[in-house]
């Protein structure tokens, strides 16, 4: 499963490269890379010039990026399965900012709303008051009313809805997130027939040489032979 077809939608390119920046969630001198993965398969030539167009660029700046780090790691913090940082998520919401450029208004908006609060609440940055009080900041924002409709709600809780389910989502698509899932994916199985009582409940059996042709799963690797007049010979 490709992270970019599963999430076109709110978008993934599944590409990077190598460059670092500061900041990361909890340690301001630790380094997080820019970057997404780069696979190697599942790209065409244009889209992966159209993907390194976009990692040519930078959206977020170092501070925006270390406090959606944060944001992040609140939503979803890390576990025995794995980590915001292991699934690259930051990386994956800067990416989906350049791709979508309709989303870069609402995220940069929501970030400058949020460390705004924090100076207004406790004379600081977001990034740098402690967690329980990041979590007053966002229980202001992360509980609606469902039925309510989400464009009459304040922008600020717009916004975090659009964090959290870019979090949640960049998480669950990545490899860590599918392991913790126990995604196995499409898997071949082993089809050996309609089952014999069902056959001999409606009085029906198989032709013994189409048994040998079409359900001896020990020729399930063979590849087909066909004769000249198009009929199948084993």
């Amino acid at each position: 499963m490709k992270r970019r077809d599963s999430i076109k939608t709110i978008t993934l390119g599944a590409l990077g490269a190598s460059y670092l920046l500061n900041g990361c969630y909890g340690v301001t001198q630790e380094k997080i890379k820019r970057s997404l993965t780069r696979y190697q398969y599942g790209r065409t030539p244009k889209e992966k010039l159209y993907d390194d167009q976009l990692f040519n660029q930078d959206f977020f700046t170092d501070q925006e990026l270390t406090t959606l780090n944060k944001l992040c790691n609140l939503i979803l913090p890390p576990n025995k399965n794995g980590s915001i940082e292991e699934a690259e998520v930051v990386q994956l919401i800067e990416f989906i900012a350049k791709d979508i450029p309709s989303y870069q208004k609402p995220l940069r908006d929501g970030i400058n709303w949020i460390n705004k609060e924090s100076d207004l609440s406790f004379n600081q940055k977001f990034t740098d008051i402690p967690e329980d009080s990041q979590k007053q900041i966002l229980d202001k924002i992360a509980y609606y009313d469902p039925n309510q409709d989400m464009s009459d709600l304040p922008d600020e809780v717009q916004w975090f809805n659009l964090l959290r389910n870019l979090t949640v989502t960049g998480y669950f698509t990545s490899q860590v997130g599918i392991k913790e899932l126990g995604y196995k994916g499409n898997s071949p199985n082993v089809w050996d027939g309609v089952p014999q009582e069902v056959l001999d409940d409606h009085g029906l059996s198989y032709d013994e040489e189409w048994l040998s042709k079409f359900v001896d799963q020990s020729k399930r690797l063979d590849i087909a032979k066909w004769d000249e007049d198009g009929n199948l010979i084993s």
